[in-house]
């Protein structure tokens, strides 16, 4: 056997064990990775009757609907909502014919809040064009703990006052 190749055939095995091992652990990362981003659902909570008003008119806000039912024993609070298709969103209030924003939503333990047309709302900014009525969006709810659920949202259009939220819009 010639000095050559007593050294590169080991060689050459050992790079060919290495590319695969590094194949299976990049593969095994992303896949970690990939799990970490979705969201997970939080123990004890459901969303129900999710519905996402277009705007009539491009480039206004949109507008979401859904019921959020804590069946858990510990009260959750809601930080934040996230729309797929939307570039920003809040959640909003209306009392007294004001619309206001809302930083937080806390729901008691065995409680449904409803958000819903005249109360607790949520707005949507910067709405994608290619959204359409009959075809369904993701909401993605995040809890101040950093648990989240997500929701398929029923995409409507928005029909003559469908969204009334009184003087404050």
């Amino acid at each position: 056997m010639t000095l050559a190749r007593r050294f590169v055939l080991p060689l050459a095995a050992s790079l060919a064990a290495l590319s695969l091992s590094a194949c299976g652990q990049s593969a095994k990362e992303e896949e970690k990775a990939a799990a970490s981003a979705a969201p997970e659902a939080k123990p004890g909570i459901s969303v129900a009757d999710g519905v996402f008003m277009l705007p009539a008119v491009s480039g206004n806000p949109g507008a979401a609907y859904f019921a959020l039912d804590n069946e858990s024993n510990n009260t959750v609070s809601i930080a934040s909502i996230a729309i797929a298709g939307a570039g920003k969103t809040e959640i909003h209030q209306t009392m007294g014919g004001q619309m206001k924003p809302v930083d937080r939503v806390d729901v008691e333990a065995k409680t449904v809040v409803k958000f819903e047309r005249g109360g607790l709302h949520v707005m949507a900014f910067e709405v994608d064009g290619s959204l359409k009525a009959g075809d369904t969006a993701e909401m993605t709810i995040t809890f101040t703990d950093g648990d989240k659920v997500s929701a398929p949202l029923k995409l409507e259009a928005m029909g003559a006052g469908a969204m009334d939220h009184g003087s404050g819009h």
